[in-house]
């Protein structure tokens, strides 16, 4: 193994970077922003998306890239907003927008109709074209209101199932316990020892 290994993440988000750093620091793994060009984002489930994003890091960079997809599945909508979360309300919508977007959608619609899940798909890829992903889940139900106000993104409205509280009411290391994207870190540390090899051979 290389004597300093370092991952792309194939991610601008500040927050993410320093949570990824966070887990992969213990390890000896070292963390780079990707600074080339965004993967086009058009795929129809989660795990597509983040295999774009990390393939298209891996290629550019010539290393090994990891790449995260994630986002609300609600059970009234189908789905929704599914892969389009991030834009629910919208091209360039804020959070703000897209929870209240989403309470419009959920008017009226009570009970156990208003259950959701939080999705999250991490991918690594390697530039000869090795993929690995790893899938986290964690379960909940959409609030008549905002509640709480740490977070982002949809937590004021998601009502934790093994919480009790919304994401936004749970300090970060409760929250890192449950959630969706810290069921798929652990599942992605869990196996990181075994494939170092072929990574930084």
């Amino acid at each position: 193994m290389a004597k300093n290994p370092t991952l792309v993440l194939a991610s601008r988000n500040p927050g993410k970077i320093r949570e990824f750093q966070t887990l992969l620091g213990p390890l000896g793994i070292g963390l780079e922003a990707f600074t080339g060009p965004p993967a086009l984002e058009d795929g129809e489930t989660f795990t597509e998306n983040a295999i774009r994003k990390a393939r298209g890091a891996a290629l550019h960079s010539s290393r090994p890239a990891l790449a995260d997809d994630s986002g609300l599945e609600v059970e009234a909508l189908g789905g929704q907003p599914g892969v389009h979360s991030h834009r629910f309300a919208g091209e360039g919508a804020d959070d703000q927008a897209n929870n209240q977007e989403l309470l419009r959608r959920l008017a009226g619609i009570e009970g156990e109709k208003r259950s959701a899940r939080f999705v999250a798909v991490l991918a690594l890829a390697t530039p000869d074209g090795q993929i690995w992903t790893w899938r986290g889940e964690t379960a909940g139900r959409i609030l008549t209101q905002p509640q709480g106000e740490m977070g982002f993104g949809y937590d004021p409205l998601f009502l934790s199932e093994d919480l009790g509280v919304s994401f936004a009411q749970a300090d970060a290391v409760a929250k890192n316990r449950v959630s969706h994207r810290g069921r798929a870190c652990q599942a992605f540390l869990a196996d990181l020892p075994g494939i170092l090899a072929d990574l930084f051979a």
